[in-house]
């Protein structure tokens, strides 16, 4: 094998890492399951596991946060598709596809994601984890969302002290219809094509907050869209100007603020 092709030090490390974790997470589980949650302590886990209890504690700070392994690598990737999205994309659309990551986390392992499900069912301390390691989802995703919001996009009224909510809302909603399903497969016995249940659970959200948020701010209103110059933002109503005529093209359910904005913006070009 040649060098270049030889995996990275870095890359072997995580792996093994992501593997203890994982092995860690199946001795939690399978304890869990058998004396119960309140019974079982940490040296347990880590004996099960054939590791010390420092071992443990390298991997996580406490034991309800055992069967969560994949959580920190998740989020990993899901802001790498966040930081590769491309420069036409709509944000929201990029958002969507980040939290994918989570979903695929859950449908690799569909019987160990049901067992998990039930388990945080019964036991508060795991269920408040499982917020905590969501609400790291969403801080990601709103972030991302402000740092792209195009006031000119939005609808009239909207000023930068609303600029914060308006990401977190959209942020939240997207990870509120992804959690939304998620739960849903898990209840089925995680049997279905959650996929495409994501993507119809996504339509909707981007059909209500889809506006707003710029493709990565490159696009200006004179250059945007297929109009050229004078053209809308694209967001919900395109215009495209000719000589001393005007022609408006706007989706049905575009706010008619926005649609005259975008008139008003051709008209002034």
């Amino acid at each position: 094998m040649s060098d270049s092709a030889k995996p990275s030090r870095s890359h072997t490390a995580s792996s093994q890492r992501l593997r203890m974790r994982r092995e860690l997470a199946a001795a939690a589980m399978e304890l869990f399951a058998t004396k119960g949650y309140e019974a079982t302590t940490v040296d347990e886990i880590a004996a099960t596991a054939g590791v010390a209890r420092r071992t443990f504690f390298r991997h996580f700070r406490a034991k309800e946060e055992a069967i969560f392994p994949d959580h920190d690598d998740t989020l990993v990737r899901a802001q790498a598709v966040l930081e590769a999205a491309p420069a036409h994309e709509n944000p929201l659309d990029t958002v969507c596809r980040g939290i994918k990551e989570v979903m695929r986390m859950y449908a690799a392992s569909p019987k160990g994601s049901v067992e998990r499900y039930k388990l945080t069912r019964e036991v508060p301390a795991l269920r408040e984890r499982e917020i905590a390691s969501v609400a790291r989802y969403e801080r990601l995703f709103t972030r991302y969302l402000l740092g792209h919001f195009d006031e000119a996009a939005h609808r009239d009224g909207v000023s930068d002290f609303d600029e914060p909510l308006l990401a977190e809302v959209a942020a939240s909603a997207v990870v509120t219809a992804h959690n939304h399903v998620l739960r849903r497969w898990l209840r089925n016995g995680g049997v279905g094509d959650v996929e495409a249940q994501l993507d119809h659970a996504f339509a909707i959200v981007r059909k209500t907050f889809g506006t707003g948020f710029g493709a990565n701010r490159l696009s200006t209103p004179e250059t945007s869209g297929p109009g050229g110059p004078g053209s809308g933002s694209g967001a919900g109503a395109e215009t495209v100007r000719h000589d001393e005529v005007l022609v408006t093209v706007a989706r049905t359910d575009a706010p008619l603020g926005e649609i005259m904005d975008t008139i008003e913006r051709a008209l002034r070009s």
